[in-house]
C-alpha cells in the first residue's frame, strides 16, 4: 500500500484526481486511498460540497477525464502539479502540499503522491 511507503497520511491530502473512466472508480479510489472510511464513499460525496473546488478534499479540479479526453492519468498528474505550484487560475483551490493520483482500475490501477517542497 502506497500509505505504507511514506511518513504522509491521507488526512495530508489536500487535492485528489481520481480516476473517473467510469463513476464507480472514483468512490472505489476514495475507498481504496483511504481518503474515507471503506463503504463510506456514497456519503462522503453526497450534496458536492466536501469535493467541490472550496471543500474539505477538492476532487478532479481539472473536471476529471470524462470532461478532458482519456490520457490515463498524464491530465491528473499535470493538474495535481498545477494545484500545487499555485498555477491552475480558475480552477485553483486552497494552498495545500499533498496531492494525490489516481489511474486505472483493478490489477491495472495505480497511485502516487505529489509533495510541494
Amino acid at each position: 500500500m502506497m500509505w505504507a511507503r511514506t511518513d504522509l497520511k491521507p488526512s495530508d491530502v489536500g487535492s485528489a484526481q481520481l480516476y473517473d473512466g467510469f463513476s464507480i472508480l472514483t468512490m472505489l479510489w476514495l475507498e481504496g486511498l483511504k481518503l474515507c472510511p471503506r463503504g463510506e464513499s456514497g456519503r462522503y460525496v453526497e450534496g458536492g460540497q466536501r469535493i467541490a473546488r472550496n471543500g474539505a478534499l477538492p476532487i478532479n479540479t481539472n473536471g476529471g477525464q470524462l470532461s478532458g479526453g482519456r490520457t490515463h492519468g498524464l491530465g491528473y498528474v499535470h493538474e495535481a502539479c498545477s494545484q500545487l505550484w499555485g498555477r491552475a487560475g480558475d480552477r485553483q483551490v486552497k494552498p495545500h502540499n499533498v496531492a494525490v493520483v489516481a489511474a486505472g482500475g483493478g490489477p491495472l490501477g495505480g497511485s502516487l503522491l505529489l509533495v510541494r517542497e
